[in-house]
């Protein structure tokens, strides 16, 4: 597969609209109907953290007692993709990535604080542009911005918002409203699924959980009583390299509440699923829409002494991605290709008749879905962050094969780690600095470079520079 790269400014969505023009005539012309597109995601959700997943995972679960029926449901009706990554695992710039397909360097939305460029080409202004109408629902977290460039309809809030009574910009005017924020943002979505069943329609629906400070809604708060995740080999243990010994004794207390309301939270979650499911089943459209659940980022959950995101370990880049389109996915369908949040724009605009202009540098799954894997898919990918002011983290790339990892930290001396995906799944034995792995750590120092080169990797101007000193890590 050949990554499409640009170290030029986004294209513009002046010249791409007068390049989709001539594309509606055969829009009209054509005897199939194109789908109608629902993509769904939650807010810190790691890719682990489903009932099917965990029952999966037999012995090695760590939350074993998690059950999430309506995720199963849906994952049983589509395909489960299980090795599926984001290539920014923070929460704007992911969703920055997800709305372009392309990577956050290229995009130019490189933190949590600033606002998305709203003259950028992305999927949802192409899908507009090509007879979609297009809707915007729940969480958007694009720093304080009030635009939500490229929807017809804006049901949101701005920044994280709040769990309880959170207030909506309902096309762009304040509205209270009442009750548990993802319950609203979903009574929000089915409304707009109702109102558009006799054209196709293109709805992001952004969920606010699991995302601290978590409120379950009251009927999850007793939820899980007497449970608490399992241990697991890099459990408060092998701690980043940027933190300093209090840091990381900090990172491993864990306070049950904070921890269990993480999964309260996904309780909620389950049943707006379950809700949605419902209501293109009642509406006749379950057929014909492409239903997409994924998160934005993963999470670590105690592993390596962190309760964040940011970092390339795979608590943190790997997520769930499920895919629910009975026109064309067999149910219970799985997926073991490496496949990227930057892949669904091009995914979005191939099923929908749209060509992916340029700029893109993900990869349409629909051969994927068709159950064909090509023989030139991906094999490994580039993952980056960029400092951000007032966090811990420095800026951080890596690559990631299907058996091996290796990250950099970008420390004013470098630091590295490698680890042996097959053999330390867990990510506790750095081999970087083994003399015995010399021949490991050149072929992906190699590889690095490789991938570096072919998502044409470069530290933007506006990214924020760091004035702290991080601990001696050698």
């Amino acid at each position: 597969m050949k990554i499409r790269t640009s170290r030029k400014a986004p294209i513009s969505y002046a010249i791409h609209t007068a390049l989709l023009t001539g594309m509606l005539s055969t829009f009209a012309e054509s005897a199939a109907p194109r789908p109608n597109i629902l993509f769904i995601f939650t807010d810190d959700q790691r890719w682990d953290a489903l009932g099917v997943v965990q029952e999966e995972m037999g012995k090695r679960a760590r939350f074993p007692w998690l059950k999430t029926p309506n995720l199963d449901r849906l994952a049983a009706q589509g395909m489960r993709f299980r090795e599926a990554f984001v290539v920014n695992s923070v929460c704007s710039p992911s969703r920055a990535c997800m709305l372009t397909g392309q990577y956050s360097h290229n995009n130019g939305l490189l933190n949590n604080h600033t606002p998305f460029p709203v003259e950028t080409v992305t999927v949802p202004k192409l899908l507009q542009q090509a007879g979609y109408t297009t809707g915007m629902f729940g969480k958007w977290h694009m720093g304080a911005q009030q635009d939500r460039p490229g929807f017809d309809v804006s049901k949101s809030y701005i920044g994280h918002g709040q769990f309880l009574d959170c207030p909506f910009l309902v096309n762009g005017v304040k509205t209270p409203t009442q009750g548990w924020v993802d319950d609203v943002a979903t009574d929000y979505a089915i409304d707009f699924i109702k109102k558009n069943s006799n054209a196709p329609f293109f709805a992001w629906v952004g969920l606010k959980s699991p995302h601290d400070t978590r409120v379950p809604a009251p009927q999850d708060r007793d939820a899980y009583q007497n449970e608490y995740p399992d241990d697991s080999p890099n459990l408060n243990r092998h701690p980043m390299p940027f933190m300093n010994a209090l840091q990381a004794a900090r990172g491993a207390e864990r306070d049950p509440k904070y921890l269990m309301d993480y999964f309260r939270t996904l309780n909620g979650v389950d049943r707006c699923i379950g809700r949605i499911l419902d209501a293109l089943e009642a509406t006749g459209q379950r057929d014909n829409t492409l239903l997409v659940f994924s998160s934005d980022n993963g999470y670590y959950l105690g592993e390596h002494c962190k309760t964040d995101k940011r970092m390339a370990h795979e608590e943190s880049l790997r997520i769930p991605l499920l895919i629910h389109y009975p026109d064309m996915v067999p149910a219970g369908s799985l997926c073991d290709a490496t496949v990227l949040n930057i892949d669904l724009s091009s995914t979005f605009l191939d099923l929908a008749g749209v060509s992916p202009p340029s700029s893109m540098q993900g990869a349409s799954l629909t051969p994927l879905l068709q159950g064909n894997t090509p023989a030139s898919w991906r094999t490994a990918f580039f993952y980056e962050y960029f400092y951000e002011n007032n966090t811990w983290p420095p800026t951080v790339t890596a690559v990631r094969t299907t058996t091996h990892k290796l990250i950099k930290y970008h420390f004013a001396e470098p630091f590295y780690e490698l680890f042996d995906l097959q053999n330390d799944p867990y990510e506790t034995r750095n081999l970087f600095y083994e003399p015995k792995f010399a021949p490991l750590k050149k072929r992906m120092l190699a590889n690095y470079q490789q991938q570096h080169d072919a998502c044409g990797y470069f530290e933007p101007e506006a990214a924020d520079r760091p004035t702290r000193v991080w601990p001696n890590h050698l």
